[in-house]
């Protein structure tokens, strides 16, 4: 018979349960219609404004098909520019609307809140403790997550 493994110890099992808790404070106080994906692209093209799709995905750490999907349903809602480079035309340059921005600074205050909802189980030290493993944990690179060169 095989052994089953305690999943309130596993890893893996409780990143999945923080972000299925995370997302329901999203949805519950941030934005039903905008995911925290679409946050993350939003506000990455605030602070990087005139980006392409490749550099946006590595600045959100999302793969390119889905910032690609993320990109074309934000552009079709108004909120993200697209436009060529005019340098070099197989490139897309991206940038917020004025909608987008407005859209953006809405959903700061909330997101901020939930994050500080999300952390508030946790004393001040075990805040920047966390904060510091999952920097550490999301900060795997390929190599490392596909088992070497």
């Amino acid at each position: 018979m095989a052994q089953a493994l305690e999943l309130q110890n596993y890893v893996g099992h409780l990143i999945r349960r923080a972000e299925q808790v995370h997302t329901a404070l999203w949805y519950r106080h941030v934005s039903r219609e905008i995911t925290s994906q679409q946050f993350a692209v939003l506000n990455a093209l605030s602070r990087d404004p005139g980006i392409d799709q490749r550099t946006l995905a590595r600045f959100t750490s999302l793969d390119r098909s889905t910032v690609n999907h993320i990109v074309r349903r934000l552009t079709d809602q108004h909120y993200v520019n697209q436009v060529r480079d005019e340098e070099d035309r197989r490139r897309t340059l991206l940038s917020l609307t004025v909608q987008g921005a407005e859209l953006l600074d809405s959903l700061i205050g909330p997101a901020k809140n939930i994050n500080e909802q999300l952390l508030d189980a946790l004393t001040y030290t075990e805040r920047q403790q966390a904060i510091d493993i999952l920097r550490k944990i999301a900060s795997l690179d390929d190599e490392s997550l596909h088992g070497g060169p």
